[in-house]
């Protein structure tokens, strides 16, 4: 999941200071949740990594909800993208879907009903699942705006 993370950086850094910042806090999300499954300390240890895991999920989620999708749906929508935009409508839903479990599971563990270790550990697997998966749901709606927009706006030689 890092490797895949670290690509995307490569790809898209620099393309546009939203996406950059967003890209790092996916990245230091893969870097807690690493941390959870690395860790082998005191029950406060995992509780602290558990809760700095759920802050950072639930800041990458919010960035992408109420600021990247919505600056990339702007761009395609400037840029009369409606390859994009249907892509967008495709992809959205699974990606709210995706969002939906990782919410709960921050809830659930607001609420303290986080504390069955083997519980969270086969929660956390499915997490590590589902977030692989809209890591690269995003990723496509990325390339395909940027790849279409970056030809847009070439220069013609």
């Amino acid at each position: 999941m890092l490797e895949s993370c670290q690509n995307a950086q490569e790809r898209w850094g620099g393309v546009h200071l939203l996406i950059d910042r967003w890209l790092k806090e996916r990245h230091e999300l893969v870097l807690s949740f690493d941390a959870l499954h690395d860790q082998q300390a005191s029950p406060a240890a995992n509780e602290q990594a558990l809760q700095r895991f759920c802050e950072v999920l639930v800041d990458y989620v919010s960035a992408g909800h109420f600021e990247v999708y919505e600056q990339l749906t702007n761009e395609a929508k400037a840029f009369g993208d409606e390859r994009g935009l249907e892509l967008a409508k495709q992809i959205y839903p699974r990606i709210e879907a995706i969002t939906e479990v990782a919410l709960a599971f921050n809830d659930r563990c607001d609420k303290g009903d986080c504390s069955d270790a083997a519980a969270v550990a086969a929660e956390l697997k499915r997490l590590g699942q589902l977030l692989h998966e809209r890591f690269e749901l995003e990723d496509c709606l990325i390339e395909v705006l940027h790849n279409a927009h970056q030809q847009q706006t070439a220069p013609a030689v």
